[in-house]
C-alpha cells in the first residue's frame, strides 16, 4: 500500500463568541468530509485543495461544547463549524486546543473574532445562532445565495413593450 498518502491537516482558522467557538478548514473542494464534533474533540477527514490530498485532523479541545446544538456548513471554499460552548456564556478560552502547542495549520480567525471587551451586542447573548446562520448563509435555503437573473428584468419578458414609438 505504498500509493496511500499521508494525510495532512487542513489549515484551520478559529474564533470565539460568549457562546460559540467558530473553526473553519480552509480546504477547497472538499466533497462529503467526515466530521465528528464530539463534546470534547473534533475529528475532520477529507479529501480537497487544488492537489485534491487527503486531510485529517483531531482536534482535543480546550473546554466541553454541546455536540448536539453544534452546526455545520460544507462549502465550496471551506467548511465552517459553530460549536456552542457547554458552558453557558462561560468564560473566554485562552487558546482553542487542551494543550498549548502552536501548531502550524491553526490560526485565529480576526474576521469572525470578538473581544471579550467588544461589548457592543452584550445585550441580546442567545447569540442568536440563527440571525448568525443566516448571515452566514446556512439554515433553510439551498445554502447559495446567488442573485437569480431571472429576476432582474421585471416582469415583462418582451423588451420593446415601454419603449415609445421610434417616429
Amino acid at each position: 500500500m505504498s500509493g496511500e498518502q499521508q494525510a495532512v491537516p487542513p489549515s484551520v482558522m478559529w474564533a470565539q463568541r460568549p457562546h460559540v467557538i467558530f473553526l473553519t478548514f480552509c480546504l477547497e473542494d472538499c466533497k462529503n468530509p467526515e466530521i465528528k464534533i464530539e463534546s470534547d474533540k473534533i475529528f475532520f477527514k477529507g479529501v480537497g485543495g487544488t492537489e485534491k490530498k487527503p486531510h485529517e485532523v483531531t482536534i482535543p479541545l480546550f473546554k466541553e461544547i454541546d455536540p448536539e446544538k453544534s452546526l455545520k456548513f460544507v462549502r465550496d471554499r471551506n467548511i465552517e463549524l459553530v460549536l456552542k460552548k457547554k458552558e453557558e456564556g462561560g468564560p473566554y478560552w485562552p487558546h482553542l486546543l487542551k494543550d498549548k502547542k502552536k501548531y502550524h495549520w491553526l490560526k485565529v480567525d480576526f474576521n469572525k473574532w470578538k473581544d471579550e471587551d467588544d461589548s457592543d451586542d452584550d445585550v441580546g447573548q442567545s447569540e442568536d445562532l440563527e440571525e448568525m446562520m443566516r448571515q452566514m448563509g446556512g439554515l433553510g435555503g439551498s445554502g447559495d445565495n446567488k442573485p437569480s437573473f431571472d429576476d432582474l428584468d421585471g416582469e415583462s419578458d418582451s423588451d420593446d413593450e415601454d419603449l415609445p414609438d421610434l417616429e
